[in-house]
């Protein structure tokens, strides 16, 4: 392939992700394009066990565009480093088709493994600024990683994940397109859960409300009124007499609220 023709296609990858792209020339000021053309270059002495040469190659680009990328790395087609400044992949990744990463971006292992030590990401994979993919683990294929995430378990296919660590949250099945690069409009499953638990809270006040208002009936039929604030609750289901307390509706805490549902959806 000439030189031109790939700068071409190069273009056309990264105006498809990245709106600030004008003409082929830009192409040139993009740290992702001369970070990946010295890894071609340091993946091919390292195949063939120049090991020492390819690691000079690779952090002589890393010191000039920020991105570190381990020659011994396995990089498919259509890899797009948006800035790219503090991007690290390691030796064992491996990066299918059309993936984007962002600066910051860290495919790293975890320092407890021998062998393949460092994640793998299938086809159309997007990895948000500051996101870490950590260990041995595969993220399936367009599957969406939302910015400052921590993955540290391998990830189904068409998922987004956010969160630290990072959680999966299933976008209806459906496949996330390789042009949507949104990073802001993820879903926060740790927002949706504490709502859960509010709606959970104002149910379980509502339920205490309504015994309180039973104690208060219990109390007329059986034994009636005692002093101000006590009321005594005896019937035949209570083993002996107990003095119930209760506050006065205008000291309550708390008032009925409505818009529940039930803890049993947690």
């Amino acid at each position: 392939m000439g030189w031109y023709k790939e700068l071409k296609e190069t273009y056309e990858i990264y105006r498809e992700r990245d709106p600030a792209i004008r003409t082929y020339w830009d192409v040139l000021l993009y740290p992702c394009y001369h970070a990946l053309r010295s890894y071609k270059k340091a993946n091919k002495l390292w195949n063939q066990g120049h090991h020492w040469r390819a690691r000079m190659i690779s952090q002589r680009a890393a010191r000039k565009t920020g991105i570190e990328i381990h020659p011994g790395a396995t990089i498919g087609k259509g890899l797009f480093i948006d800035h790219g400044t503090g991007v690290v992949i390691g030796e064992t990744t491996i990066i299918g088709d059309n993936c984007t990463l962002y600066q910051g971006v860290t495919l790293g292992g975890t320092g407890k493994e021998q062998g393949k030590r460092h994640p793998t990401l299938e086809d159309g994979v997007m990895v948000s600024a500051g996101a870490k993919v950590l260990g041995s683990i595969t993220i399936g294929a367009n599957t969406k990683i939302g910015a400052g995430s921590v993955v540290l378990k391998s990830v189904p296919a068409n998922c987004t994940v956010v969160g630290v660590p990072g959680r999966v949250v299933r976008m209806k099945n459906q496949v996330v397109p390789r042009d949507d690069i949104d990073q802001i409009h993820l879903p926060d499953p740790i927002l949706q859960d504490m709502k859960v638990l509010e709606r959970a809270n104002n149910e379980l006040i509502n339920r205490m409300l309504a015994v309180e208002e039973e104690i208060r009936r219990i109390s007329k039929e059986t034994r009636g009124i005692s002093g101000k604030d006590e009321r005594f609750c005896e019937s035949d289901y209570l083993r002996e007499k107990k003095t119930v307390r209760l506050a006065p509706e205008a000291e309550r805490e708390y008032e009925e609220i409505g818009d529940c549902v039930f803890a049993d959806y947690i």
